[in-house]
């Protein structure tokens, strides 16, 4: 893998318009696995793939858990009521071969709030409900994780994570070669492709700055949405590619969502 630099990646932020949204994400999480790449078979069209990385001379693909608490979401243009809800995010890195961009195959999110009916609805977003509990002690003072847990009930992705951190704990990113180009490879794709429940491709957008994530050591895991797809067993869960942890940033949603008109020779 060739070198990636923020410096190509970093872009000034467009101008929402509409029904865009803002929203900071609190307790923001990424852990992920390493996974034998013929276990994303069939998860994704031809048009897109695997974004691969090689770890001890064996070919891997990535796929990442992102829980985080959404705060203040709301209108990036408008006055509008603001709304706070537990999320966990599942997203396999993958490369959209007409664009040449690296981007996310997003298997879709846990939400805790009813206004999940909406996205999921209106857009057919792979958008589904879970009670999600945090229980987080972030010390400010050291800039670290006393307590990280989260829980999620749900029927299509329940879901429990503990983390814990040592101050000034290196990031480690096995299969990059260095870094920087890992952190622009796991946290900054802006876009993400999904089946829609009514089957089409559709796409969306987001921005957000250069992310200030550390370094986290996974305690315990169960992703139940990882298991059902065979993609990661649970003893797998327990030994994590990486994990990183970011107290809170901003992002910025562009919406509505695109539907994609899928050829032939994509599906």
């Amino acid at each position: 893998m060739d070198s990636l630099s923020f410096k190509d990646f970093l872009k000034p932020r467009p101008a929402p318009t509409g029904i865009d949204v803002l929203c900071k994400l609190q307790h923001f999480a990424i852990i992920t696995y390493a996974v034998d790449v013929r276990k994303f078979a069939g998860l994704f069209p031809a048009r897109f793939k695997l974004d691969t990385v090689m770890i001890d001379g064996v070919e891997k693909g990535l796929v990442s858990v992102v829980p985080f608490i959404d705060v203040d979401f709301t209108s990036a243009v408008y006055p509008f009521p603001k709304y706070t809800m537990g999320q966990t995010n599942y997203r396999i890195y993958i490369i959209d071969r007409d664009s040449g961009e690296r981007c996310v195959w997003f298997l879709g999110t846990t939400l805790d709030s009813w206004t999940r009916i909406v996205p999921s609805m209106l857009w057919k977003l792979p958008w589904y409900s879970g009670k999600v509990v945090f229980d987080c002690d972030y010390d400010q003072s050291q800039e670290v994780y006393r307590r990280y847990k989260m829980h999620t009930t749900a029927h299509w992705a329940p879901a429990s994570v503990e983390l814990m951190q040592h101050k000034d704990a290196l990031i480690e990113l096995p299969g990059f070669p260095d870094t920087e180009t890992g952190l622009v490879y796991l946290t900054h794709p802006l876009t993400g492709f999904y089946y829609r429940r009514d089957g089409r491709l559709g796409t969306y957008r987001v921005w957000h700055k250069e992310l200030k994530v550390s370094s986290a050591i996974l305690k315990s895991a169960n992703f139940g949405l990882l298991s059902r797809l065979d993609l990661v067993s649970d003893a797998e869960q327990q030994k994590p590619h990486s994990v990183l942890v970011e107290p809170i940033n901003e992002f910025t949603i562009y919406l509505p969502p695109k539907v994609l008109n899928t050829s032939p020779e994509h599906a």
